[in-house]
């Protein structure tokens, strides 16, 4: 039988890229935001969720918060005018923080103190379910016998995610015992499903505060970050070394091992960001 003409496959996923216009109003809202506030704090994300930045931004409406490409954020921070000496000051510890942009990291802009700002996000954290990738915190076993949260309708389901799960009288049920998940084992797709489903959650949506900038004290940093040493990452960080004195040694902020690798000492999870930091450039 010939083909229909009329049967053609159209991606739903198609969607027109952010122009030039969409980046300079980006740049344009730093430039305003850097005046206007006192403080800008770097920030990086564990776990990335939309849902929970969304409620961050909702908590911190007072501030101003960017997650997007950091190249766009660097211009914004860039000064033109070095005239008087307190400026050329400021403009130098704005390059401090702007060589700290490595990586998937935000700006948040507030007139609210460092202090206030590092208890309040080191206070701050939200329990999500782990996605695919994440190392589990803790081994998941089920028993044989019945599972008499899940409805009749999901067994099918079930039964394609490895479980080894029947029906028996309208009950799901499974016919032996099954372990979900290994302690420091990486998760695949379907065991992160599985755990969603039995309501258990493993990671942890965090915000972490390195390093701010602030009008009255310039540049500090708060907490080194630990950043995985791509090849992108390495021109960055080659620049940075390039723009020290060969006399000064470089403080290093990137703990890396012996195979070029970052050193995990606290088993950062890696970070999911869904579209936020390729096409999430404006702020609420």
């Amino acid at each position: 039988m010939p083909k229909s003409r009329r049967d053609k496959k159209i991606s739903l996923t198609k969607t027109d890229r952010k122009g030039l216009s969409s980046k300079q109003q980006i740049i344009e809202e730093i430039q305003k935001c850097k005046d206007e506030y006192q403080n800008i704090f770097l920030f990086t994300v564990h776990n990335m969720r939309n849902s929970k930045l969304k409620e961050i931004r909702t908590e911190w409406k007072h501030s101003r918060l960017f997650f997007g490409k950091n190249r766009v954020m660097r211009l914004g921070l860039k000064s033109v005018d070095v005239d008087e000496s307190e400026e050329g000051n400021q403009n130098d510890d704005l390059e401090k923080l702007q060589t700290e942009m490595i990586g998937q990291c935000g700006l948040l802009f507030t007139n609210k103190s460092k202090d206030y700002v590092v208890d309040w996000f080191k206070n701050y954290s939200a329990q999500e379910y782990a996605r695919s990738g994440f190392k589990a915190t803790k081994t998941v076993s089920l028993p044989a016998g019945p599972l008499e949260e899940f409805s009749h309708a999901i067994e099918p389901h079930l039964r394609s995610l490895g479980m080894p799960t029947k029906l028996e009288r309208g009950i799901v049920t499974l016919y032996s015992d099954f372990t979900v998940c290994e302690r420091n084992k990486v998760l695949t797709p379907e065991q992160a499903r599985i755990l969603k489903l039995l309501g258990k959650p493993m990671a942890k949506f965090k915000i972490v505060i390195n390093s701010c900038f602030t009008k009255e004290n310039g540049f500090e940093t708060i907490q080194k970050r630990h950043i995985k040493v791509t090849a992108k990452t390495k021109k960055v960080l080659n620049k940075k070394k390039n723009k020290q004195s060969d006399d000064e040694p470089m403080e290093e902020d990137v703990d890396i091992d012996e195979e070029g690798e970052e050193s995990d000492s606290d088993e950062l999870q890696e970070m999911d960001l869904d579209d936020d930091n390729e096409s999430e450039d404006e702020d609420d």
